[in-house]
């Protein structure tokens, strides 16, 4: 574990979104001085964590000058106008290819940006790079057959989670405030979790993307809760694309003062099921909901909604759907793919059709065991991942494509049932890396979830500096 710095003042680089935009306000510095900072620390992280995609600084420095003239001007076109953001492989950007983290998918340029991305660009923000991603998402780690290993800023000898993955390491490492990431299983939530960062899996819909599926969302990936809301504010307006996207909600993002007081909090600790929970992670889990409970709030220790025959299902499931577009493949194009990819996938094909129809009707299993938790309580802690961190080259936590999700346990629920879940970092364990705790609510109430979360930072006592670039290169 390297060596981790803190600079007496903060550097440009490590303001938040929400700072950068007072800075840009009161004039003290401009969106081109931030890309700056920011394209300078890239070059003395990336060689040793490999995030980013398409890394385009010449591009990002126009665009960044663009909103520094509109700023000078007192005519800012949008709530992000000159924030450097990340956006993940998979949300097509206009005119660039999406290969999906797989060396399989074939790179055609996209017609145009997806409702994320386009949210982003529209509010003025600086797109500087696309983030790396495992082969078609279906990994929570930094592992690809396209994109070079992703590592994590806290330890570089460890994984940085995925499928978020080149966006939790660029988020650690300070690339910027803002870094946008998806999550069908927990793939902004895990990254967060082992990378310190605060992660939003808004309720389905709640963001419009495309192409929608069950469980899919955008979300946003950051340093601080204020940040997450901000970024909220633009990705949840609408786009008519998305077929399962909420009615727009007219909402102040920026009201996160909510009291814990009288609230009823579930604390889901031991599952008993998928991988085993680690004290480190445990203690976490158990300090947070204490925090809560000096602030007021009624904590009851809950069981877990998720089992065995749950998980089965969505394996099931999700094999069938990979294995639909692996199947389509030449083959000489389907042996590109991660052999941990193609190894699970290929059980898909010995399925049967009532076999994969038990798997996608665990999903309504869950969504109905979600609904009858929060008959009983406001908000429920978790923990985010079992474990405290595993190796950098490792597919999964367990590394075994027999058991691809007993790690996804504590989030993946939440995927099928539709809830707004938070990862917000907890704790540390005795190295000093990052430990995340998962505060989920009611379906819709993404902006209470977030609140909690807030509320939470004030909860938590100090948290460790960020991690500062290796002097040596790799």
């Amino acid at each position: 574990m390297h060596k981790v710095e803190q600079d007496a003042v903060t550097s440009l680089h490590d303001l938040s979104a929400v700072d950068l935009i007072a800075g840009y306000r009161a004039k003290q510095f401009s969106p081109s001085e931030v890309l700056e900072e920011v394209i300078a620390h890239v070059a003395a992280w990336e060689p040793h964590i490999k995030a980013l995609y398409l890394y385009d600084p010449d591009e990002a420095r126009k665009v960044a000058q663009a909103s520094s003239d509109r700023w000078q001007r007192g005519e800012p076109m949008g709530t992000l106008d000159g924030v450097p953001v990340t956006i993940k492989d998979n949300i097509a950007t206009r005119d660039q290819p999406v290969p999906l983290g797989a060396a399989s998918v074939k790179l055609v340029p996209a017609s145009k940006d997806a409702p994320p991305a386009a949210r982003l660009r529209e509010a003025g923000s600086v797109i500087f790079s696309k983030t790396t991603m495992p082969d078609y998402g279906m990994l929570s780690s930094g592992l690809s057959s396209f994109h070079p290993l992703t590592r994590n800023p806290w330890d570089t000898s460890r994984n940085p989670g995925g499928s978020s993955a080149g966006a939790g390491a660029a988020g650690a490492a300070g690339y910027g405030p803002l870094h946008l990431g998806t999550d069908i299983g927990g793939s902004v939530r895990l990254p967060a979790c082992w990378c310190g960062l605060v992660a939003l899996k808004p309720s389905l819909g709640r963001v419009p993307i495309d192409p929608p599926y069950v469980g899919r969302v955008a979300g946003p990936m950051t340093r601080t809760v204020d940040d997450a809301a901000l970024m909220m504010s633009v990705l949840s307006r609408p786009d008519r694309r998305d077929g399962m996207s909420l009615p727009a909600l007219e909402v102040n993002w920026k009201a996160l003062e909510k009291s814990p007081r009288k609230l009823r909090i579930g604390l889901m600790l031991d599952l008993g099921v998928g991988q085993k929970l680690e004290k480190e992670v445990r203690d976490v889990a158990v300090k947070a909901a204490k925090a809560f409970e000096s602030a007021g709030a009624v904590i009851t220790e809950t069981d877990g909604i998720l089992t065995q025959e749950m998980l089965e299902g969505l394996d099931n499931f999700w094999r069938a759907r990979i294995w639909d577009d692996l199947s389509k493949l030449p083959a000489a194009e389907r042996e590109k793919t991660l052999p941990y990819i193609l190894k699970w996938g290929e059980a898909g094909a010995r399925l049967s059709g009532v076999d994969v129809v038990r798997g996608f009707n665990m999903t309504m299993a869950i969504r109905a065991a979600a609904a009858k938790l929060f008959c009983e309580f406001d908000y429920v802690i978790s923990p985010v991942s079992p474990v405290v961190n595993f190796p950098a080259e490792f597919a999964a936590p367990l590394n075994d494509p027999a058991k691809p999700f007993e790690h996804i346990c504590y989030t993946v629920p939440w995927n099928m049932s539709e809830n707004p879940a938070l990862s917000i970092n907890g704790g540390y364990d005795k190295r000093g890396f990052p430990i995340g705790v998962q505060i989920i609510g009611r379906r819709f109430d993404d902006i209470g979830v977030l609140a909690m979360g807030k509320a939470f930072e004030g909860l938590r006592g100090a948290q460790k500096p960020w991690p500062a670039p290796p002097k040596k290169q790799p």
